[in-house]
């Protein structure tokens, strides 16, 4: 086959494949500047809450979140908290000992966090009743209204899901950036947009509250290492929307390094692939019904993840114009679009001295990353993690 039909075929089904991701991404980035949630009304009910927290070789992180949980004006009659010390250190789980909760210590042979939360729900007292689930992370930092709030949102809801809003408490090298800038995006298009449009939102793995019933029966069917995607196409199959709260904070801390972001980007990579080839399947299905938010939920899956996104479209748009000019043309514009999403979906106070040197670094921490997987690049990710 000719060199050029070939180069053309390649050039325009990457060309329709990432149009589609970029087209999914404007349109709900736009959505997000019109949602808004009203007011939340005071409630008169004062549910009561299970925090669990699965800490799995978490240090110092798991103390900070046990103690900012601990420290809510919610009434403390009204909540306990569980933590899950999957091979933590002993100086760690002494700490916690201390602390007015409950403390389990797994030593799970494989483990994972759908343990975690399935131990700690079989270890429940019997005798105490609650109404909602929370999950928060190691490392995640609450505001003390954070149970006030929650609880005035669950009852405004109506629904048995709602989501935080996740955001980083740490932007101090260029992979903690670029997370935050990345969640945040997420936050714009995956959360806002789509509430906005009267879709659910989709989860973030952390900062949720679930009707407690509803997540002691789920989670024990949770056989992954990516329970949060199992839950979220739990919810969308039994047609519960997810609502999102952009006025609760959930802060999480962003890695620093440039080869654990790599390494996270690739675990999320994994769960995406997992979650479509386990779900594809209730497509059709989805589609006879008019069931909207699962088909979205596995669409969004399909889209293409974004440093491969980014890094396809700069490739694109250095390499053809060697090639052959007018065929860059369309990636520029391309490119274009993209970083307008992104500009549009980056809070304000995210846009400042460092914005355009952490957009800058992507190819950087993209290379590090195929170096890492090939075993080489040493120098390249001391350089990121040092200079970064």
């Amino acid at each position: 086959m000719d060199f050029w039909l070939i180069l053309f075929y390649i050039d325009w089904t990457l060309f329709i494949i990432i149009s589609l991701t970029v087209f999914y991404m404007l349109v709900f980035t736009i959505l997000s500047c019109f949602s808004r949630h009203s007011e939340t009304p005071k409630s008169k009910k004062e549910n009561r809450f299970i925090i669990l927290i699965p800490a799995y070789k978490a240090g110092r992180n798991v103390e900070l979140t046990v103690r900012s949980a601990l420290g809510q004006t919610y009434p403390q009659r009204l909540f306990d908290i569980t933590v899950i010390s999957d091979h933590c250190d002993e100086m760690t789980n002494f700490h916690l000992a201390q602390q007015p909760i409950t403390l389990l210590t797994p030593n799970f042979e494989k483990s994972s966090r759908a343990k975690s939360l399935q131990l700690a729900i079989n270890n429940l007292p019997q005798f105490k009743i609650y109404d909602i689930a929370i999950v928060l992370n190691a490392g995640n930092i609450v505001e003390p209204e954070f149970l006030s709030q929650m609880n005035e949102a669950y009852e405004a809801a109506g629904t048995k899901a709602i989501q935080a809003h996740k955001l980083s408490q740490n932007r101090d090298t260029a992979p903690a950036r670029l997370s935050a800038i990345f969640e945040e995006i997420n936050n714009s298009i995956f959360r806002r947009g789509h509430i906005t449009l009267g879709l659910s939102a989709a989860t973030a793995g952390c900062g949720m509250a679930f009707e407690f019933n509803w997540f002691k029966k789920n989670i024990m069917t949770a056989n992954t290492n990516w329970d949060d995607k199992e839950l979220e196409i739990l919810l969308m199959r039994q047609h519960i929307y997810v609502d999102y709260f952009d006025d609760i904070m959930v802060f999480d801390e962003k890695t620093r390094r440039a080869e654990e972001f790599n390494r996270q980007h690739g675990n999320w990579v994994q769960s995406q692939v997992s979650s479509i080839m386990r779900n594809v399947k209730y497509l059709p299905m989805a589609i006879m019904s008019r069931h909207y938010d699962l088909i979205d939920k596995i669409l969004q899956w399909m889209l293409l993840p974004r440093m491969i996104m980014m890094a396809v479209i700069l490739f694109m748009g250095i390499v053809l114009p060697f090639v052959y000019m007018t065929m860059a043309i369309k990636w520029w514009a391309l490119f274009a679009i993209v970083l307008f999403i992104f500009a549009l979906a980056t809070p304000n106070y995210l846009v400042d001295k460092h914005w355009n040197r952490t957009f800058f670094m992507i190819p950087i921490i993209f290379l590090s990353a195929i170096l890492s997987r090939l075993g080489t690049g040493k120098a390249l990710r001391k350089y990121v993690d040092k200079k970064l």
